[in-house]
Formats: C-alpha cells, structure tokens, sequence
C-alpha cells in the first residue's frame, strides 16, 4: 500500500510543482508591469 501511495505521488509531484513555478511567474511578471498614469487631459473639469 505504501508503494502505490508513494508511486501516485511520485507521478503527480513534478505536474504540481510545473503548475506552482508557472503560477509563480505570472505573478512576479504581472507585479513588474506598471500601469500607465492618466493624462491630465481626460479628467473632466467641474464647472458650476
């Protein structure tokens, strides 16, 4: 029994660990990106 269980998991581990390193990726690559700042030119001016 303890050979199946390490074997399963043995089978699945380096699929978890591809999907966490990619998971991981996508995050430092969408940290790094800067949105771009509004222009001043459309904000809309409040007249009264």
């Amino acid at each position: 029994m303890a050979r199946s269980i390490a074997y399963a998991v043995s089978n699945r581990l380096p699929l978890v660990a591809t999907a966490f390193l990619c998971l991981v990726a996508v995050q430092l690559i969408a940290a790094s990106c800067t949105p771009e700042p509004a222009p001043y030119a459309a904000r809309a001016t409040i007249q009264r």
